[in-house]
């Protein structure tokens, strides 16, 4: 029944993965049409982050209290409107505010569409997250496609804003007409009408379980960030790579990010929980780390490269997953606290790394990785531990009270 919901809820994923690389790839154009530089592009880039992280909070509330549907319509038009305006902006104060507009989109996205595709796929609530990031990693992959393609016709470069727009807008409008479920009659569903209890043995705190995962959500962010900017730059500085070899580092990456997400669509019906996923995919970004601090050979670092996409794609969707199982009352505004969390350290992680470089040694801050990898552990192995107390203890008392009805109908 909602299939068209979620494959249009994905579609807008698939756009925004263009849209988080559509600025850096077009730099040249957009600063010569601003008459700026680099860093000013870069200061536009960060606005998308900022105004996330002013209404993620927001607009999980919004989520949460009008439903998913009007969040994720907001969300398309939104993008549909940075998108077309960019190439249009006749100055860099409009520029601007066009890149703030995009990040209060892309949350109310994100506040609607994560709880949403939770509520349409409740039996695989792992998978349908983690292919938000396998949808955004096709996106990403097009965009240069079509930018190159634009580029050897000779046309307006603007053109590459154009199209996604337009599919934004026209995906908008069949948002309009597709239902959505309602969130408050899912929540009602959720409760166990036997004896008025919820699923859990206990009630989950947020205090404990709810803000280790918000720090994953931070921890998870941060690790895939460090990676992305730093990667190519510890080529070149510490192995003597050449730039382009450098930059292969990252296609590494990038190929490991979408061989996991594809993995985990498949393992999290049936094999895997996304809360043991939380556990095991740190360890291996930790021993890749370490392989690349330890190990200065290019041909590891590339292999290490490739698990550090691999253990560091899907870990943000997942914690949003179980925050959405465990505090299922209030999906919109659990998946708003922990997106707040990530969108902190997209913000925060290039400036404090930024600043770490200046010491003229890259190693401290893959030393810093590492850090945040053992963090983002240690939350998720009290994730675990709360998880299965919560849940696997609750099912055991169930079964247990199963088998006393069939024994006292047998007597």
């Amino acid at each position: 029944m909602y299939i068209k919901t979620a494959l249009s809820m994905y579609t807008s994923y698939l756009l925004l993965g263009m849209v988080n690389i559509i600025l850096i790839s077009n730099m040249t154009s957009l600063t010569g049409q601003w008459s700026t530089d680099s860093a000013g592009i870069s200061y536009i880039i960060s606005a998308i982050g900022i105004g996330k992280l002013l209404t993620y909070a927001l607009s999980g509330r919004l989520s949460d209290k009008f439903g998913r549907k009007p969040l994720v319509i907001f969300g398309a038009f939104g993008l549909a409107i940075f998108l077309a305006g960019i190439p249009l902006a006749p100055s860099y104060q409009i520029a601007f505010a066009l890149a703030l507009l995009a990040g209060c989109a892309n949350s109310a996205l994100d506040a609607g569409a994560y709880p949403g595709l939770v509520e349409i796929f409740p039996k695989s609530a792992g998978s349908a997250s983690v292919m938000v990031k396998a949808f955004m990693a096709v996106g990403t992959g097009l965009l240069p496609l079509m930018i190159s393609f634009i580029a050897s016709k000779g046309m307006f470069y603007g053109y590459a804003f154009f199209i996604p727009a337009a599919v934004y807008f026209l995906n908008m409008l069949f948002l309009i007409t597709v239902p959505f479920p309602n969130h408050r009659t899912v929540q009602a569903s959720e409760m166990d009408q036997s004896n008025g209890s919820t699923k859990f043995l206990s009630e989950p705190n947020f205090k404990k379980e709810g803000l280790a995962l918000v720090v994953i959500g931070f921890t998870s962010t941060g690790l895939f960030t460090v990676a992305q900017i730093w990667l190519p730059s510890f080529g070149q500085q510490v192995l003597g790579m050449t730039e382009v070899q450098s930059i292969k580092l990252l296609s590494y990456y990038s190929v490991g990010m979408f061989v996991s997400v594809l993995s985990l669509a498949i393992l999290l019906k049936k094999f895997l929980r996304p809360v043991t996923v939380l556990v095991i995919y740190p360890i291996i970004t930790f021993t890749s780390i370490v392989a690349i601090l330890t190990i200065r050979s290019p041909e590891i670092v590339s292999v290490a490269s490739f698990f550090v996409g691999f253990s560091t794609a899907g870990i943000f969707q997942l914690s949003i997953a179980t925050i959405n199982e465990l505090f299922w009352k209030r999906k919109g505004t659990a998946t708003g606290i922990l997106a707040t969390a990530g969108g902190l350290a997209s913000v925060v992680m290039p400036l404090v790394t930024g600043f770490m470089s200046k010491s003229g040694n890259i190693k401290f801050i893959f030393i810093f990785d590492a850090f945040l990898s053992v963090i983002g552990l240690v939350c998720a192995l009290f994730v675990f531990y709360r998880y299965r107390k919560l849940v696997e203890g609750h099912r055991e008392i169930e079964f247990n009270k199963g088998d006393e009805k069939v024994i006292d109908k047998m007597s």
